[in-house]
C-alpha cells in the first residue's frame, strides 16, 4: 500500500487571485503575483493541489452555482497552460445568516469549519500532518487547525518579512516551501 498522500490547501480569493470582493465573472478574476510559481513548487515537491472556498456569494443569491462552475473551469484552464494541475476544488455556498433559501446554513463545509479539506484528504488519501494550507484569513487557518493540517500559513499583504507563518508574498511561501521539503 503507498503512503499517504501530502496536499497544499489553497483558498481562492485572496490566494489563488485578488480579492476583489464576490469575484465570479472571468473579466474580475485577477491572479496573485508568484501563484503559478509556488503551484509548480508544490507540484515538483509532490504535493496534490487541492482548492478549497467558501462562495458565500451563491448562497447570497449574487451568482449561482453554474456561474460559479464556468469561472472555476476558467481557471483550471489557466492552471493548466501555466502546467499547474489541480487535483480537487471544494466550495461551500451556505452562509449561516445571510444565506437565501435552502443556502441558509452553517454547513460543516464553511471555513472555520474543515468539512472541506476532510472530504479532500478521503478523496485523495491524504496525510494532514505533512499537508500546507495557505489562506488569506483567520478562517482559513482555524479550518486547518481544526483538520490536522500540520502547516497552516497565513498570506498577509504587504507583511514585510516572514514571521510566526505569516508571509507576505506567495513568492515568501514559495521559498519556505523549499526550504522545508527539498530532501
Amino acid at each position: 500500500m503507498s503512503a499517504p498522500n501530502k496536499a497544499l490547501f489553497l483558498d481562492r480569493d485572496g490566494v489563488i487571485n485578488v480579492e476583489k470582493g464576490y469575484v465570479h465573472r472571468i473579466e474580475q478574476f485577477q491572479f496573485m503575483p508568484g501563484i503559478f510559481k509556488l503551484c509548480r513548487t508544490a507540484q515538483a515537491l509532490r504535493f496534490k493541489l487541492v482548492v478549497i472556498t467558501n462562495q458565500a456569494g451563491i448562497g447570497r443569491g449574487y451568482y449561482s452555482e453554474t456561474t460559479f462552475r464556468q469561472l472555476t473551469l476558467w481557471m483550471l484552464t489557466r492552471f493548466a497552460e501555466a502546467g499547474v494541475t489541480i487535483d480537487k476544488v471544494y466550495h461551500c455556498p451556505y452562509h449561516p445568516t445571510a444565506g437565501i433559501g435552502p443556502y441558509r446554513q452553517d454547513s460543516p463545509d464553511r471555513k472555520p469549519n474543515p468539512g472541506m479539506i476532510l472530504k479532500a484528504a478521503r478523496a485523495l488519501d491524504l496525510d494532514l500532518n505533512r499537508s500546507v494550507l495557505v489562506g488569506d484569513k483567520e478562517s482559513d487557518l482555524q479550518a486547518g487547525q481544526r483538520a490536522g493540517v500540520a502547516h497552516n500559513l497565513l498570506l498577509v499583504a504587504g507583511h514585510p518579512e516572514p514571521e510566526q507563518k505569516r508571509f507576505g508574498t506567495l513568492d515568501q511561501i514559495t521559498a519556505w516551501m523549499q526550504s522545508r521539503f527539498l530532501p
